[in-house]
């Protein structure tokens, strides 16, 4: 089953979500690392092998494509900043939506739209229905 154009754009927008996180986290690249993989181990958002250093999430958010437990881990952490980050292109804006459907369960589309915040609807306005699709479909590993 060939792979599908919102699935790629969402892998491609993951190292973007982290660049995010190192972009907009205060503090050092390593002390970053170490949040995001906590947050992934206590949100239960998976389970890093090791706790990566402040040059892996470098490569992690340039050309290096990061385990899915940083891209939802970034996504957990920038929906709780209070300057209210938002996707800075369609790709980042795809990772988003994809990460999203994935922090919890919902039981629809309209559920994952009226619990988004606020200040991501627009945002999402196209990407989140694209990952809902792309979420219901079956994977076959």
């Amino acid at each position: 089953m060939p792979e599908s154009p919102f699935y790629a754009k969402a892998m491609r927008g993951a190292s973007k979500l982290v660049g995010h996180w190192l972009l907009l986290g205060q503090a050092d690249p390593d002390r970053l690392a170490m949040i995001l993989a906590d947050t992934a181990r206590v949100a239960k958002l998976g389970e890093p092998e090791e706790t990566p250093d402040g040059a892996t999430l470098g490569a992690w958010s340039g050309d290096a494509t990061p385990p899915l437990w940083a891209a939802r881990a970034a996504t957990f952490l920038l929906l709780q900043m209070p300057a209210k980050p938002l996707p800075r292109d369609e790709f980042e804006a795809c990772a988003w939506a994809y990460c999203w459907l994935r922090l919890r369960h919902f039981e629809s589309l309209a559920d994952a739209q009226a619990a988004l915040p606020a200040h991501l609807a627009e945002p999402l306005a196209e990407a989140l229905p694209a990952a809902w699709h792309d979420h219901q479909r079956l994977r076959l590993i």
